[in-house]
């Protein structure tokens, strides 16, 4: 059964930083890719990065791009995203997941397994 539990969240003023962490357990982590999502209440869920964990090669929504660092450490079957210069627009529930494989076109769409969630509140 592939597993994910997200930790890091939290409340910060505008303009800090979080680092959220994905554990990861059930599955061949580096056959994976690992993906950041995120939820505002009242809204759709919005895809914001993924990474391949066998060669490295990352993605990155338009609106977090300079500003949030996906990686993986797969020696400890772990994926992070480092989230800088925060905007009270970031502020909702941040999920990882997990792809055995993402195409070129709707990427959000291969992501099957999810985590539960952590919340992150930007304040103003």
């Amino acid at each position: 059964e592939v597993q994910l539990v997200e930790s890091g969240g939290g409340l910060v003023q505008a303009g800090g930083s979080l680092r959220l962490s994905c554990a990861a357990s059930g599955f061949t982590f580096d056959d994976y890719n690992i993906g950041w999502f995120r939820q505002a209440p009242g809204k759709e869920r919005e895809g914001v990065s993924y990474i391949s964990t066998s060669d490295g090669t990352t993605l990155y929504a338009d609106s977090v791009k300079g500003r949030f660092t996906i990686s993986s450490d797969n020696a400890e079957n772990a994926v992070y995203l480092q989230m800088n210069n925060l905007k009270p627009e970031d502020t909702a529930v941040y999920y990882c997941a997990a792809a055995s494989f993402v195409g070129d076109y709707a990427w959000e769409d291969y992501f099957a397994s999810w985590g539960l969630g952590t919340q992150v509140t930007v304040s103003s």
